[in-house]
């Protein structure tokens, strides 16, 4: 499931080392490019509130194969995209598409014991972290060889294999929910209402996202600009640095499964507000830019693990939906940071997307600071003592 998981969400980042060749290939500006990484999250976004619902009401494995074999399809459309608008298309539809990963995360929640849930989550979300990474080394390297819609055939292949492979190894297991499609989806905005917890969290995995897709969407200009002048597949391999944080993700679940939810999540915004500070440095420095990159992807992972570990305790018998309700935030704040980010790096250069960062980062150490503490320890402690779940 964390091969799988990984393979999912990679659909969505192998374009971000590329942006400034694809701007080339299809002549349009460093903003334009910039919105196939928005594209993607929009198209995440409307999955995550139109199709992940439905993990908690159909057959799972049926449900994520064809979804993973409707990928291979978009990812096809993308390869053979003539012109920008058959490209966000593509783009946008294989984002709609790959909430399979999605899926398959609460999927895991529900087959592992209680006391190993936060463990199990953070084994398939490093899966999660090392697809989102190791996409860019792949699709550097791919390009570098075939150019940049190599990297788009060859992943349509690979969800064409995954497709069989989930077929013969998921277990059979239907949702619970007993609801019709727009009582499910209803059901999933009440859920935010309803639970403190899993606002506070859903806020924080937000912005947390936000400074992580602001990052990644304005690295590839700075790294292919004149102060560095790197090739596709040398700001491919710069992804490597990232994968740091499929470590936090292990950590952060073994210590949630400990109760130490208020500890992970305090460090993990500090953290996060200083890694823009090496990020800054970094325009000129590259060791200060690899250390800036570490830090903000532990921070990144840390939090949102933690978030993970503490909604998955809420409801057992909507995990599908709960995730919905999270991961949508998520992916608004993912989309506002890439989106945010074009804008700023073409006005304002690097410096403006590290200041940028910054005031993200600052935002999430002030709502953690005045809400989120209170709530991590309640939501705990409704977990230990078995109250729904």
């Amino acid at each position: 499931m964390s091969v799988a998981v990984g393979l999912c969400v990679a659909a969505n980042y192998y374009a971000q080392p590329l942006l400034e060749t694809i701007a080339r290939d299809l002549h349009l500006s460093s903003t334009s490019a910039s919105l196939v990484v928005t594209a993607a999250q929009v198209g995440y976004v409307a999955g995550l509130v139109l199709l992940l619902p439905l993990g908690d009401l159909l057959e799972r494995r049926r449900l994520v194969c064809g979804m993973t074999l409707a990928t291979a399809f978009s990812l096809a459309l993308t390869a053979s995209a003539p012109n920008s608008g058959i490209l966000l298309a593509g783009t946008a539809l294989t984002g709609l598409l790959s909430v399979t990963a999605q899926i398959l995360v609460p999927f895991a929640a529900d087959l592992a014991a209680p006391r190993q849930r936060g463990r199990t989550v953070g084994t398939v979300m490093s899966g999660l972290v090392l697809g989102m990474l190791l996409a860019r080394t792949a699709s550097g390297a791919l390009a570098s060889v075939g150019g940049w819609r190599t990297v788009y055939w060859v992943a349509a292949a690979a969800m064409l294999a995954l497709t069989a492979a989930l077929h013969r190894m998921l277990p059979r297991y239907r949702g619970t929910a007993g609801l019709r499609y727009g009582q499910l989806l209803r059901s999933t905005a009440r859920l935010l209402a309803e639970e403190p917890v899993l606002r506070v969290r859903s806020v924080l995995g937000m912005l947390a996202f936000a400074c992580f897709s602001a990052l990644w969407t304005a690295l590839a200009f700075l790294l292919s600009g004149p102060g560095y002048g790197w090739s596709d597949g040398e700001i491919g391999l710069l992804g490597l640095a990232g994968a740091a944080g499929a470590i936090a993700a292990q950590a952060a679940g073994r210590l949630a499964d400990r109760g130490r939810t208020t500890v992970t999540t305090a460090a993990g915004a500090l953290l996060l507000l200083g890694s823009w500070w090496a990020l800054a440095l970094g325009a000129h420095h590259l060791a200060a830019l690899v250390t800036g990159i570490v830090l903000l992807d532990l921070a990144h992972q840390g939090v949102h693990i933690t978030n993970q570990s503490l909604i998955y305790a809420l409801r057992p018998e909507a995990r599908g939906r709960i995730t919905s309700a999270y991961m949508t935030c998520y992916f608004v704040g993912g989309a506002a940071g890439s989106a945010l980010a074009g804008v700023v790096c073409s006005q304002a250069g690097w410096e403006g997307v590290c200041a940028l960062g910054a005031a993200l980062a600052l935002l999430l150490c002030l709502v953690w600071a005045v809400t989120a503490g209170r709530h991590a320890v309640a939501g705990h402690r409704r977990s230990a003592g078995g109250c729904r779940g």
